[in-house]
């Protein structure tokens, strides 16, 4: 079953009745709304007048919706999930913790090649030459030593758009914006879907930065991020004014978990994929697996 993505971006009441999700409004012209609660993914708050009460947090969470916060800026900040993921949580704490250093430089490696292999698709699916990006995923070592996976985004970006002088920088022009905002939200599915599968989000097999509590989900996002920049190049030929997230945006990159992906051989949303991915991370350090299954870009557009 798809979840849906619920955006809430100005002044609302959120309170629970019944198993759903109600909305009431200030303006009194606007009818209640509800929603079954067991319908929900994930729900994005960015207006700061909004006002959500502790009974529905409380459902939310035990139902695994992922509750998003947004800054001032207007990009997703906060991240709520449950304690308890998973019945059998602790016993997969001990195995991702145990996992050897040779098991996490072949994941990372794993990791790599399906990222760069899937730049290549969407360049190849978008008729421009995957050639090098094909050579730079051969070149792919253990632990990805000589960092192929940085030579490969360099010549990916400064490619992937028609627009002049372009580079991937957080805080550079546009649609920079638009690409941080789909990094966003891809990354709270993966941290989802990690926890949802009884692993640790703060324990990466590569980014290890004390300061950042999801490094897992900054691990296996990665392969996924050619599908969201697939969303950001669409919006971009569409000729839209990309200088600012306008509500509209928004709603498009906020369909990225929806998405259909292929993994495996078959079509799937991405957070259902996601949830496969994390499982099959999950396989490889219980020792049953050494392969962490990710998705393919379609090369055509008739396959999605």
């Amino acid at each position: 079953m798809i979840k849906r993505t619920l955006f809430f971006g100005n002044p609302a009441y959120l309170s629970t009745k019944n198993e759903q999700l109600v909305v009431n409004f200030p303006d009194k012209e606007k009818q209640e709304r509800s929603i079954p609660i067991e319908d929900l993914g994930f729900i994005v708050l960015e207006d700061p007048q909004i006002t959500i009460t502790t009974g529905l947090i409380r459902k939310l969470v035990e139902n695994k919706t992922a509750i998003i916060t947004c800054n001032a800026q207007h990009l997703p900040t906060g991240f709520l999930q449950p304690l308890q993921g998973h019945s059998e949580q602790t016993e997969r704490y001990r195995h991702q913790l145990n996992a050897s250093v040779p098991l996490k430089k072949n994941l990372w490696q794993q990791t790599v090649m399906a990222k760069i292999q899937n730049q290549a698709l969407h360049f190849q699916r978008l008729g421009k030459n995957p050639l090098r990006l094909k050579r730079y995923v051969k070149e792919v070592k253990t632990a990805d030593h000589d960092n192929q996976e940085a030579l490969a985004a360099a010549y990916y970006f400064q490619n992937l758009f028609d627009l002049p002088n372009f580079s991937r920088n957080q805080k550079g022009v546009a649609p920079n914006n638009l690409l941080n905002y789909g990094y966003a939200i891809l990354r709270a599915v993966a941290a989802r879907a990690i926890v949802s599968s009884g692993l640790l989000p703060s324990v990466g097999i590569f980014h290890s930065n004390k300061y950042n509590a999801y490094t897992l989900a900054d691990d296996v996002m990665e392969p996924y991020r050619p599908f969201v920049d697939q969303v950001v190049y669409d919006i971009v030929e569409t000729g839209a004014n990309i200088e600012e997230l306008t509500t509209q945006i928004k709603g498009q990159l906020l369909m990225i978990p929806a998405i259909d992906v292929k993994i495996d051989g078959k079509m799937s949303p991405l957070m259902n994929a996601m949830s496969r991915t994390t499982h099959s991370l999950w396989e490889c350090f219980y020792g049953s697996s050494r392969k962490i299954l990710y998705p393919e870009m379609p090369l055509h557009f008739a396959d999605v």
